[in-house]
């Protein structure tokens, strides 16, 4: 089952297990985990229909939301046909070059959401702290180079993972406990030291969920000083209701990343079920709940899905 090379060996294939301890379950599992992914493609499809569309939601708060649609449906995308193959029809077995593609996608768009986060917060902070030059500061280029930055901030702190795990020697084993690839995991079934793969991949995530979470702070913590300055009540609240949606948003994918990540390396004593069912949320929860959110909260999305749906608008 092993293919040698000059400088490592691998298997042709891995088996991902899905959910370990829930097998006699797996195939009603799926079906809720199916209805979600059929939400979160549905919903971020009609956000990017509505966005593409209305010529009044070019602006830099929905441009940053297309992509956060994009990204959602990259990200689900990347697991969900492969977990849902798993659950209902025992397709185990996962390539290996496949399953380093999935181990890219996943960390690297998880990177790119993050970084859209982020950059949603400074569009919040430059609209509420200073209105009358939110236009001429977040341009259509600046909006479109931040979106260039974040992309390519993904792909190049992400790539070295694939590069050093396809250098190095793999075990006999060929079993990953869970319903998709993800680093840690894989990194679990080399034969070799691997502190300076563990080492890279704390930097990655500090160096990115670090620094965005403290730009994101930073920013709400000079917003609600800017909103507790207003002279009105009404005014305040207006302020407010533009940031809710988006603290929702932030809320839903940094908990269950954050619980993913630091259960992978301390988390020795949180039973497995927990931890896999944990991990299948990350990637799906956050891509359904976006559109939602941002549909119920967000006035002119949500007029134009209710035009869309009765003919009108109330």
């Amino acid at each position: 089952m092993l293919t040698s090379g000059n400088s490592s060996s691998h298997p042709k294939s891995f088996i991902l297990l899905g959910i370990p301890g829930l097998e006699i379950s797996q195939f009603w599992i799926a079906f809720p985990f199916c209805a979600m992914y059929v939400v979160a493609v549905l919903g971020n499809i009609t956000l990017l229909h509505i966005i593409r569309t209305d010529h009044t939601l070019h602006e830099p708060m929905y441009l940053f939301l297309a992509m956060l649609a994009v990204t959602d449906l990259v990200l689900s995308s990347s697991t969900q046909s492969k977990m849902l193959a798993i659950l209902w029809f025992h397709a185990h077995e996962i390539e290996y070059h496949a399953c380093l593609i999935q181990v890219f996608f996943i960390h690297a768009f998880s990177s790119v959401e993050s970084g859209v986060l982020m950059a949603m917060a400074l569009d919040r902070y430059v609209a509420i702290c200073f209105p009358l030059r939110h236009s001429s500061i977040l341009t259509t280029p600046v909006v479109a180079t931040l979106g260039a930055v974040v992309m390519l901030r993904g792909v190049l702190w992400v790539s070295p993972f694939c590069f050093m795990v396809s250098r190095m020697p793999f075990c006999q084993s060929q079993i990953i406990p869970q319903s998709y690839c993800e680093h840690m995991a894989v990194l679990k079934l080399v034969c070799a030291d691997t502190r300076v793969n563990r080492g890279y991949g704390l930097f990655v995530a500090f160096s990115v969920g670090e620094f965005d979470m403290i730009v994101i702070s930073l920013s709400y913590v000079m917003i609600l000083r800017a909103v507790l300055q207003l002279p009105s009540g009404e005014a305040r609240l207006k302020a407010f209701g533009t940031c809710a949606s988006h603290i929702c948003v932030i809320l839903a994918f940094y908990i269950p990343a954050l619980f993913t990540f630091l259960t992978h390396r301390f988390g020795h004593h949180v039973p497995q079920v927990v931890h896999i069912m944990f991990a299948n949320v990350y990637l799906l929860v956050p891509p359904m709940l976006n559109p939602i959110i941002y549909g119920v909260r967000t006035k002119q999305i949500r007029n134009r899905v209710i035009q869309g749906c009765c003919g009108k608008v109330p």
